[in-house]
């Protein structure tokens, strides 16, 4: 039920958001150089390895860590950047990776690939049998403010509680923060 839902959601969003989503690439064609889209390789679904499209918001030679792990993460950003990032409007290529069924719409957040300590926790408590989210219980319990362990343990709380509802109030509860912009630090 949940693929149908992912699959059917997805198609619904690519149809309501494709002017926006063109605008947004025409605007960050516009304002720097490189490609619109960064393809990020991410861990997924048992640990498999995938490349996930976000609109390019981080200067092209910026290198591929943790956005807290850069020394000036802000001289890194394009000159939309920020604001894609604290709008959350750099993540709707995402949904690309939900029709593939390499992510769905909700479940932890993918893993950058070298982020080791992450991908540990999550294996040894049985996370990474789940397919990673557009958004998440962490997100939605704290996002980018939450240390490794603390986000690890509310993807384990989601892991053992999940259900449809819980996905839907997940997602009602990510729009909310988003509209805030709460819990984003870049």
């Amino acid at each position: 039920m949940k693929r149908l839902f992912d699959l059917i959601s997805a198609l619904i969003a690519v149809i309501v958001f494709s002017v926006p989503l063109i605008i947004l690439a025409i605007i960050v064609f516009a304002t720097s150089d490189g490609p619109i889209i960064y393809w990020s390789d991410r861990v997924g679904k048992r640990n498999k390895v995938f490349r996930m499209p976000k609109f390019r918001t981080m200067l092209i030679n910026t290198p591929a860590v943790a956005t807290h792990l850069l020394p000036d993460p802000e001289k890194c950003l394009t000159a939309v950047g920020g604001f894609l990032r604290k709008s959350s409007l750099d993540e709707l290529p995402q949904v690309w990776s939900i029709l593939r069924g390499d992510m769905s719409f909700v479940g932890p957040r993918p893993a950058l690939f070298n982020q080791a300590d992450l991908i540990g926790l999550r294996t040894q408590y049985g996370v990474d049998e789940l397919l990673p989210g557009l958004t998440g219980w962490a997100q939605i319990n704290g996002r980018d403010e939450l240390p490794i362990s603390e986000k690890v343990k509310l993807d384990v709380e989601y892991l053992l509680k999940r259900s449809f509802f819980l996905d839907i109030k997940i997602i009602f509860l990510t729009f909310k923060k988003v509209l805030l912009r709460d819990g984003i630090t870049h």
